[in-house]
């Protein structure tokens, strides 16, 4: 009787720590938590001619007389004759 106790004690001590191995797998402690990426550099903020909107420069369209948010604002301001 005492070596089935022991058994199921050993049995019982095996469970537990394959339990406690999966536990830990599941969860790893070195691993840290994913960081966004840093950002890129920052471009330069530029206002419309026409109507004040700041946008970036590197979105800004280029006209004769400044810069612009779109090409309809380009071409009310400018005039259509000085775009072609």
């Amino acid at each position: 009787m005492k070596y089935v106790l022991l058994i199921a004690l050993a049995l019982g001590l095996i469970w537990w720590w394959r339990l406690l191995v999966r536990k830990n797998q599941a969860r790893p402690k070195d691993a840290a938590p994913a960081s966004p990426p840093p950002p890129g550099p920052a471009d330069d903020m530029i206002a419309c001619d026409h109507c004040g909107l700041h946008l970036p420069r590197s979105e800004a369209l280029i006209g004769a007389r400044g810069t612009y948010c779109s090409a309809a604002h380009r071409e009310a301001t400018e005039g259509r004759s000085q775009g072609s």
